[in-house]
């Protein structure tokens, strides 16, 4: 591997960093304020943009249009509904933010071609009280190209890794990283950096083994960039401990939202008994929460769990029950019913196939039908995904209007506790339930936060170039100790002076999976357990110095293992500071196995330090700003 590797430098007044939707509303958003004031905005993907981000596959539903101009739901409502899922901790000024503006971002996927499902009177089809149904293999491609469109061409960067923020006077003046494809090493300055790098995927071992060691529900590229980005920048974080669990369809891990929601199905275990209703008095021990409706998710993890854990599983979906109780009303008028099932046939195939194809071939490869017979449903292993039903991400400002004179402000919305960094989508903690379409908005709200930033803060500052220097040479360092070590043993893959990416992963992944509650100890852990994995994690960050790649693309997976390691290490310190269970079936504490309302409903925040290169975790308050009953 050759060692002459260019350094490029790329000015900017905003710089954007991620491809997924949060980074496409940015840069819609900030393209237009750009144009507007004169101010360059750069965006830097490590994929390309039509493919990019959680919804690059494609999606089935739009999980967030709360409908007010129609009506059908108030910012309260959304407020109440995000607060009672996780289990009365979230910001209020963020959700509420959020709930405002999302249905404007609907609307512009609909203009820009995006199929959504309209019955015969020509609304939208609803799937549950917040989700519309579409038709969205092309779901990113569409809103990628109004993106790319806002912005130009010119100002796009893609197959380019970030690495590490640029520092300077405490403020985030931009980023470097390298290229996937070409041997060029970028340095970009800019006056505001919105980083929006998506969730992380691969902390906790995967249910799947073999070759599917990489299926996940959440997309395997997102390996914890955003945390990993936000708190070597010296970024406060809050709800690192907060991990999301989803239950899906077992192996390929297919969506189960529109069998829940538009297919009214039931779960069961493998005795057809519905735990939901076998263990209610289980949700009794968990107060307030256990009984608002709908109940929290982590909550319906927790019975299914159980009865797993007795022997009783495995879980199914209940289809043919679904399609069939679904059809009756047209029972007595064959055509018409023959019609109907076709069509709800359809409709269970193109759940899987606008968003998760592989479980509709593994439907195939087995035999289901799922108008005939069940299929298994599962616990996935741990995310951490603030877009969906988890919080953890940066600390960020709320909005004025909302948020002053309250501690959840200070200056710019979505600007993290470093001057001129801001962040949106999974980057972004405490905001939960914003789905993609959330994303776009919350995207919209930090792009335009941060060109006001700019207006207001119009200096550039630039970070010497012994630092660039240095952090090049940090960059590369792993192809250089391969190079070194490579003829030390006849196999490459077996070498005492380094350890390869893959290698790495799996060592991260069994440790957080057998001390950190993983699925295969179904999601439990305790104090012992925690003070193992902390003695553990010490052994492998002085291994992480020796992380070798033999190309650059092996040189990303290195990247993608430091990043994922903070996360976990984050994760492991925060959950290990809330002495208390508040999501069970997400995790549990069997040392501290209640819910402690008194001393605990609150945020649990960190920070590094760049200075000292040392952690502090403490508790910030929840403010209750909405009027929000359970």
């Amino acid at each position: 591997m050759p060692m002459n590797f260019e350094t490029v430098e790329v000015t900017t007044d905003l710089l954007i960093i991620g491809g997924g939707m949060g980074a496409c509303g940015a840069a819609v958003e900030a393209a237009y304020w750009g144009k507007k004031h004169g101010l360059k905005v750069t965006l830097v993907d490590k994929a390309s943009m039509p493919r990019s981000g959680a919804v690059g596959m494609g999606l089935s539903a739009i999980n967030l249009y709360v409908g007010l101009a129609e009506g059908r739901n108030t910012v309260q409502d959304y407020v109440r509904y995000v607060k009672g899922d996780m289990m009365g901790i979230a910001r209020d000024d963020l959700v509420a933010n959020i709930a405002r503006h999302v249905d404007s971002s609907v609307h512009m996927f609909e203009k820009w071609g995006l199929p959504l499902w309209k019955d015969e009177e020509g609304n939208y089809v609803h799937e549950g009280k917040w989700q519309l149904m579409i038709s969205g293999e092309s779901y990113k491609v569409i809103v990628a190209e109004a993106a790319k469109t806002a912005l130009g061409e010119e100002n796009i960067y893609e197959r380019v890794f970030i690495t590490e923020p640029l520092l300077k006077d405490g403020k985030c003046v931009g980023a470097v990283g390298f290229s996937v494809r070409e041997n060029k090493f970028y340095v970009f300055k800019a006056k505001a950096t919105l980083c929006a790098m998506g969730g992380t995927v691969g902390v906790f071992k995967p249910k799947s083994t073999g070759e599917g060691a990489g299926r996940s529900w959440y997309p395997p590229f997102s390996t914890g960039s955003s945390a990993y980005f936000t708190m070597k920048a010296g970024a406060e974080m809050s709800s690192q401990e907060v991990r999301f669990v989803p239950i899906r369809f077992k192996d390929a891990y297919g969506p189960v939202g529109a069998w829940f929601l538009l297919f009214k199905s039931r779960a069961t275990n493998a005795l057809g008994e519905n735990y939901m209703e076998t263990r209610a008095d289980e949700l009794k021990k968990f107060g307030v929460y256990g009984s608002i409706k709908p109940i929290p998710a982590n909550l319906r993890n927790h019975l299914g769990l159980l009865d797993v854990q007795e022997g009783k599983g495995p879980l199914f979906m209940r289809t043919e029950e679904a399609i069939s109780n679904l059809a009756k009303a047209y029972e007595g008028d064959e055509k018409a019913f023959k019609k109907k099932m076709k069509s709800l046939e359809n409709e269970a195939w193109e759940d899987f196939l606008d968003m998760t194809i592989a479980q509709a071939l593994l439907w195939a490869a087995t035999n289901v039908q799922p108008e005939e017979r069940s299929s298994e449903i599962a616990a996935a292993e741990p995310y951490f995904i603030s877009s969906h039903s988890g919080s953890s991400g940066a600390w960020i400002s709320g909005p004025e209007d909302l948020s002053a004179g309250t501690d959840y402000f200070w200056g710019y919305a979505n600007m993290t506790t470093v001057p001129g960094l801001f962040a949106a989508g999974d980057a972004s903690g405490n905001c939960p339930h914003k789905f993609s379409s959330g994303t776009h908005a919350e995207g919209r709200i930090a792009g335009k936060s941060a060109c006001k930033y700019i207006l207001e803060n119009n200096t550039l500052l630039e970070v010497e170039p012994s630092v660039i220097d240095e952090m090049k040479a940090i960059t590369y360092k792993p192809l250089e100790i391969y190079e070194q070590y490579k003829d030390f043993s006849t196999d490459p893959q077996v070498n005492p002076n380094y350890i390869l990416p893959k290698q790495f992963m799996f060592r991260l992944q069994k440790l957080m999976d057998e001390y950190v509650g993983g699925a295969n100890v179904y999601f439990c852990m305790n104090q012992a357990s925690l003070d193992r994995a902390a003695e553990l994690f010490e052994f492998l960050k002085e291994d992480s110095e020796k992380l070798a790649a033999n190309d650059i693309y092996e040189l990303l997976r290195v990247w993608e293992n430091k990043h994922r390691m903070w996360q976990a290490e984050s994760h492991l310190k925060a959950v290990t500071f809330r002495e208390e269970t508040r999501w069970p079936g997400y995790y549990i504490r069997t040392d501290i196995p209640t819910l402690d309302e008194e001393n605990w409903h609150c945020f649990v925040n960190m920070k590094w330090d760049p200075q000292t290169k040392e952690w502090s975790v403490f508790k910030r308050p929840v403010i209750d700003m909405f009027d929000v009953k359970f």
